[in-house]
């Protein structure tokens, strides 16, 4: 059966496009969120190893309804690493730093996340995509919070 939502193909495709980074960039965080919750060490250890926690729990929830959102339009959701890869901005951390470029690595991820939630509310206003503007601006407000959470850390 054919969508009718009163969205054009050619503008789902492009929201789905800034979803689709947003998807990436937000698994990407998770992932390396998770990672960091693993083998985070220092004085610091328990506040973040649950911060990481919390963090990395909201992040797989959030990565689902963007991916759900993504198929809500009729557009297919990435799903590899190679796909997230192609899709973020987010840099892959291969080895264990201290736990203040940990933070500071997660603050730069979550304002990545930030811009790319934005340029995709812009996508969707554009379009006249009042769910995608909702749902996204609800991930840039978290976003920012986290981005501030965590460099209040680093002062």
């Amino acid at each position: 059966m054919a969508i009718s939502i009163g969205i054009a193909k050619k503008d789902r495709e492009i929201i789905a496009r800034h979803l689709s980074r947003l998807l990436a960039d937000t698994y990407s965080l998770y992932l390396k969120t998770h990672s960091f919750h693993w083998n985070v060490t220092g004085p610091q250890f328990n506040s973040l190893h649950l911060m990481f926690e919390t963090q990395y729990n909201a992040l797989w929830l959030a990565a689902d309804e963007v991916a759900e959102r993504i198929r809500t339009l009729d557009v297919f959701a990435p799903g590899s690493y190679s796909q997230f890869g192609k899709l973020t901005a987010i840099k892959e951390e291969s080895g264990v730093p201290d736990w203040k470029e940990m933070v500071s690595q997660l603050v730069e991820g979550h304002e990545i996340a930030a811009h790319t939630a934005r340029e995709t509310t812009k996508a969707a206003n554009a379009a006249g995509d009042e769910g995608t503007a909702d749902l996204v601006t609800g991930r840039l407000i978290e976003h920012e919070k986290t981005a501030w959470m965590l460099r209040s850390l680093l002062k």
